[in-house]
């Protein structure tokens, strides 16, 4: 449920539009060191905001892929589909979806 709350938060929208436009992101951030440690810096800040729009689903990979090869499957997918396509947002919103109702399912089965 957390990764499916995560993905409605302005940190996840903010990280996900530097995330989804590495050119971009290069070309503003990236012309004023030319050397080895600037280009180290450089991927680090870019890498950090693609962790800052995945790390639910990276934790849910981790998590769920340590049982299960399909799980892997679908959540790699669904990280590579919001990160690459002009449509990363509203697949993310859909996946918040499914991600806190299945949460919720599997709440109320512990409960039960």
């Amino acid at each position: 449920m957390t990764a499916g709350l995560y993905q409605w938060t302005r940190l996840n929208e903010a990280c996900l539009a530097q995330c989804q436009k590495p050119f971009e992101f290069v070309m503003r951030h990236g012309g004023y060191r030319r050397d080895a440690a600037g280009s180290v810096m450089l991927g680090l800040r870019q890498g950090a905001y693609c962790v800052g729009c995945c790390w639910t689903l990276m934790a849910l990979l981790l998590v769920g892929g340590v049982m299960n090869v399909l799980w892997i499957a679908l959540l790699a997918t669904l990280a590579y589909l919001e990160r690459v396509t002009s449509m990363g947002l509203l697949i993310a919103r859909f996946a918040s979806i499914f991600l806190i109702a299945a949460g919720a399912w599997l709440f109320s089965m512990g409960m039960s």
